[in-house]
């Protein structure tokens, strides 16, 4: 069993870090937070084996207390140490403000050159992380990173506010933190000369850009459509916009067609993939009756009864597929067959579909004729 303290467990970086740690087996996880006193900090240190010094503040009204917690928690934690008489590795995370003349910046370079002069002295493994712009799932609007205020702010319907849309951000995912800092503890990472460690998977976007992609995952709760997720960094940041969405609006309603037939629902849908909907049909009735050019679709009877039959168009032989929500099984609707799909069971058949385009009313692509 190993014990590893994470400070600053209650903030962004430190609850995905927690968790991440938490799921390691015989690992056990001290958390200390602005709860803790300087003596719960002691006695944390005494018990463990690795430290994650992740605390620090970022904003604040009193511009004393970024020295008194970005350098003086560090020096206290180094001293912590020192008492113990261990020689325990310890993982820092700075800032890339420590390269500019600002209170904050200062405060962080202080507390590096602490740790340096520290692990040095000690000789004593330390690893230094310059961290810029972490996003990710449990990050704060307006503290951690713009991505978190941007994310906030269109899933709530404030208005964004973008000086200069052009400027340019490095952004890192949470996740890829998480995982670098974990091979620190595991002892997986090359060790280096100067004690400082980064990030390699880093993207980069405009204030602009990045502003659009998010107001494209909000506008998918409406328009229904999906932007691209081919990039992992889109797939980051939708994730991210999805948590912040409020609690009491996780749901929203999708535009039905119903008539005598039954109804139809689209889901989802993309220039990437085309579009995914669903169809509820009574007993005893038929869909379709047409046929398509180029557009391909796939259909999932997820319950009820029903038969599903194609004839190629100028031929008079008639196949015949049955499907039943008992056993799931996808039917593939080649191009130029005319085909149906008949409720034939006494209860609704609720069909998942999938076609290889967006229906476009001026374009249907939807030629109809009886099988």
């Amino acid at each position: 069993m190993k014990t590893v303290l994470v400070t600053g467990a209650s903030g962004f970086i430190g609850k995905n870090l927690c968790a991440a740690l938490e799921r390691i087996e015989d690992v056990k996880v001290l958390k200390f937070t602005r709860k803790n006193s300087s003596e719960d900090l002691t006695k944390m240190v005494a018990s463990s084996d690795f430290i994650f010094h992740i605390a620090g503040v970022n904003r604040t009204e009193e511009e004393s207390d970024f020295d008194t917690v970005n350098r003086g928690l560090t020096e206290s934690l180094l001293s912590a140490i020192d008492a113990t008489d261990k020689r325990i590795p310890v993982l820092i995370t700075s800032s890339t403000h420590a390269e500019l003349d600002n209170a904050y910046g200062k405060s962080k370079k202080a507390a590096e050159e602490s740790a340096l002069i520290w692990a040095k002295k000690n000789n004593n493994q330390l690893f230094l992380y310059r961290l810029t712009n972490v996003f990710g799932k449990w990050s704060n609007p307006n503290y951690n990173t713009v991505v978190a205020t941007f994310c906030n702010n269109v899933a709530k319907g404030i208005e964004l506010e973008i000086n200069d849309p052009s400027h340019k951000l490095t952004l890192v995912y949470i996740d890829a933190v998480v995982q670098n800092f974990i091979k620190a503890f595991m002892q997986k990472l090359q060790p280096t000369s100067d004690n400082y460690y980064a990030i390699e998977e880093t993207h980069t976007i405009t204030l602009g850009e990045l502003a659009e992609k998010i107001k494209a995952f909000n506008q998918n709760r409406t328009s229904l459509v999906m932007p691209s997720l081919k990039t992992a960094f889109d797939r980051y940041l939708y994730a991210t916009f999805t948590s912040f969405l409020p609690e009491n609006d996780y749901s929203y309603p999708l535009r039905t067609s119903a008539d005598e037939r039954g109804l139809v629902a689209e889901f989802i849908k993309s220039d990437y993939f085309g579009q995914v909907f669903f169809s509820k049909t009574l007993p005893g009735i038929i869909r379709g009756n047409h046929w398509h050019n180029t557009k391909v679709e796939k259909f999932l009877v997820v319950s009820g009864q029903g038969a599903i039959k194609f004839r190629k168009v100028n031929s008079d032989e008639v196949l015949t597929y049955k499907v039943s929500g008992d056993k799931l099984e996808v039917v593939d609707i080649p191009t130029g067959y005319v085909h149906s799909i008949e409720n034939t069971g006494t209860t609704e058949l609720l069909t998942l579909i999938w076609a290889s385009e967006i229906f476009d009313p001026e374009a249907p692509d939807t030629l109809y004729e009886e099988v």
